[in-house]
């Protein structure tokens, strides 16, 4: 008798087993398969923003270097223009002075551009963008090529990319430059002041060119992006 009730408890208790085992297996597979689709669907969506940000980078480099190229060779033309008299004593004024973007806080060597993130390069490069909407203007007289047009669509790129590495809908903070008012004054000021807006246009592209190029590097972990 004691023997027949112990084997039922026994089978009871081995029913419940099985049940529970059964129960915890489905359980397990329902989670795990749950799991793996949320994984597959992140990295899909996260591999879809590196894509559409390496695209935009792409632009917006290829934009900047052609820009850069540019202002190479507006100055560079200027520049064989002037006697040598002339070139050296407006290169010693304009060592000894500033572009009115030098007020805009960005990295100062390759050191702290490397240590920057890549929103602080995106919004430095779009301050540096901006604030040549109002001088570019004075570069229509030395060259024939749409400046500001191709600033403008620069800054458009620019913020699409801020907004794709930042949740918010639009940039604030700009600094613009003052007109270069005295610029149609007399000859000797006016050649200052195209030797000035040159110089200064080529830097800040340059660095903007700079900035744009390590914070795309930034996307490909396995890149070497040393300057």
């Amino acid at each position: 008798m004691t023997s027949a009730r112990h084997h039922r408890q026994y089978d009871v208790i081995n029913v419940f087993y099985n049940s529970f085992l059964a129960i915890f297996n489905i359980f397990f597979y329902l989670f795990f398969s749950n799991l793996i689709l949320l994984v597959v669907l992140s990295l899909g969506v996260s591999s879809q923003q590196i894509t559409d940000s390496q695209r935009l980078f792409t632009i917006a480099v290829s934009r900047v270097q052609h820009l850069h190229i540019l202002a190479q060779r507006y100055f560079g033309n200027f520049e064989s223009s002037l006697g040598p008299d002339e070139k050296r004593q407006l290169n010693k004024i304009f060592l000894q002075d500033f572009c009115n973007s030098d007020y805009i806080i960005s990295p100062i060597d390759k050191h702290e551009t490397q240590r920057s993130s890549v929103l602080e390069l995106l919004l430095v490069s779009y301050r540096l963008v901006e604030s040549w909407e109002v001088p570019s203007r004075s570069l229509a007289a030395l060259s024939r090529d749409q400046i500001s047009g191709k600033l403008t669509e620069l800054k458009t790129g620019l913020q699409l990319l801020i907004r794709t590495n930042q949740e918010a809908a639009f940039v604030e903070g700009g600094v613009a430059l003052g007109r270069f008012e005295d610029y149609d004054q007399r000859p000797d000021q006016n050649l200052r002041r195209n030797y000035e807006l040159l110089a200064c246009f080529r830097k800040d592209m340059h660095k903007v060119e700079t900035y744009l190029t390590v914070a795309m590097c930034r996307l490909s972990p396995e890149a070497n992006c040393t300057l």
